[in-house]
């Protein structure tokens, strides 16, 4: 990057010109930078509407938790009493004795345990929209760390098929050339030439799922997805994944927002067993009569009255109870239904790692070796070219399959390690990146 500083005679303006050019070559250096793991995963937890959702549902959790303690709002009453309707007072407001105009205000004193009640509800929604906002990044993370691996396999396939191409390429121009010749036959050039075809139908199989999953890459981290990929970073399973996953599966955000539901179902319990005491209400009212009378002040008190609790109370509060059983039933299998789900990715990843293991000490060595005595025996006139294209095919289709479970491994490691929230500990970082 070429930076031009502007001259000063006094030089005043060279160190803010270069303090300027520094951060212009920063930013051209970042934005030309590998796209790693790390930073799309970074990336994309910034830039996502859903986290700002997220959080202006937490915002207004809190909010509401700071009204839900105060008394109802007093209430304002105007009246006008015992006008007369008919003889010579009627419709006048001041002749009658009896008639008054008055003004009141009405207070409902709401009980403090049902007010505390409200308000133990209104906490357990903050702490729900956080469990949800948990939830949020935690499911961001993972779709973006799958669209980044899918991404980076998809790549390696298709330098694998471009490399394979070119090999067949060659591979073609040999058999013309043993055609014209006479030491080959044209059927060994038609082989050749549909064993390419094949490896660039392949290709451009490979070339949409990149396609598809930059795609899928810029859903979360919108331009930066056309730069070029880091390397990948070596997977390894997060360190809860060796432990008790009942105690870490607890911290789970679907968990949590499911013992938060739970929470919430036992504060409305409690909000319904408050109610079965009747809240009262003050009233103060003055009441002005004509010029002739006297103005009068009056208090009224009001008292429900509960006089069938056992059908009307005492339902709500069995339903409510029953509301808590659910929810902890709700919980305690979605615990299970997670747990169950990770202990067959952590089977998966075992299988994985064993398969893998089986390709790199015999099937790839053996397929490598089948390959170059397959081309051996062909340079030395003593072999076929048709067994030195299905020999490059196997090979092909053993390093393919490698891939293929190297992929699948990756998305199980994706799943496992963002699983749970980021602050859990180091359970999510590849080894690389620790």
């Amino acid at each position: 990057m070429i930076c031009y500083l502007p001259r000063r005679r006094n030089g005043l303006r060279l160190v803010p010109s270069i303090a300027l050019c520094v951060a212009l070559g920063t930013q051209a250096a970042l934005a030309q930078s590998p796209l790693s793991l790390e930073r799309a995963v970074a990336e994309a937890a910034g830039r996502s509407q859903l986290v700002i959702a997220a959080d202006a549902q937490a915002r207004a959790a809190r909010e509401m938790a700071s009204a839900a303690g105060q008394l109802p709002d007093p209430v304002l009453k105007l009246g006008l009493n015992n006008l007369p309707i008919d003889g010579r007072d009627r419709y006048s407001i001041t002749r009658d004795f009896m008639t008054m105009r008055s003004v009141g205000v009405l207070q409902e004193l709401t009980r403090a345990d049902k007010r505390s009640a409200r308000v133990r509800r209104a906490e357990r929604e903050i702490e729900l929209a956080q469990a949800a906002r948990q939830a949020t990044v935690a499911d961001l993370r993972r779709d973006t760390a799958l669209a980044w691996l899918e991404r980076s396999y998809q790549e390696s396939m298709q330098e694998l098929l471009k490399s394979q191409i070119t090999q067949a390429e060659l591979q073609v121009e040999a058999a013309k050339t043993l055609y014209r010749s006479g030491k080959g036959s044209q059927a060994e050039v038609f082989a050749a030439r549909g064993s390419v075809e094949q490896l660039r139908d392949g290709l451009a199989q490979v070339e949409r799922r990149v396609a598809v999953a930059s795609t899928q890459l810029g859903r979360w981290i919108g331009d930066g997805a056309r730069d070029s990929l880091a390397p990948r970073p070596t997977l390894t399973l997060p360190a809860w994944a060796e432990g008790a996953l009942v105690d870490h599966l607890a911290r789970h955000p679907q968990v949590a927002a499911a013992a938060q539901q739970a929470a919430i179902a036992d504060s409305e319990a409690d909000a319904a067993r408050a109610a079965k005491s009747s809240d009262w209400s003050v009233e103060l009212q003055y009441s002005q009569r004509g010029p002739a009378y006297s103005n009068m002040v009056s208090i009224n008190l009001s008292v429900p009255l509960q006089w069938d609790q056992k059908n009307r109370q005492d339902r709500e509060l069995a339903a409510r109870l029953a509301g808590v059983d659910e929810a902890r039933a709700r919980r305690e299998e979605l615990q299970r239904a997670h747990e169950a789900e990770v202990r067959a990715m952590l089977q998966e990843w075992r299988s994985h790692e064993e398969r893998l293991g089986r390709y790199d000490a015999s099937l790839l060595p053996l397929a490598t070796q089948r390959s170059e005595a397959a081309l051996a025996s062909y340079r030395a006139g003593s072999g076929p070219l048709t067994a030195v294209l299905d020999a490059r095919r196997g090979e092909l289709e053993v390093r393919m399959e490698r891939l293929r479970i190297e992929l699948d491994r990756a998305r199980i490691w994706a799943q496992l390690n963002y699983l749970l929230p980021s602050h859990d500990g180091a359970q999510g970082k590849p080894e690389a990146l620790q």
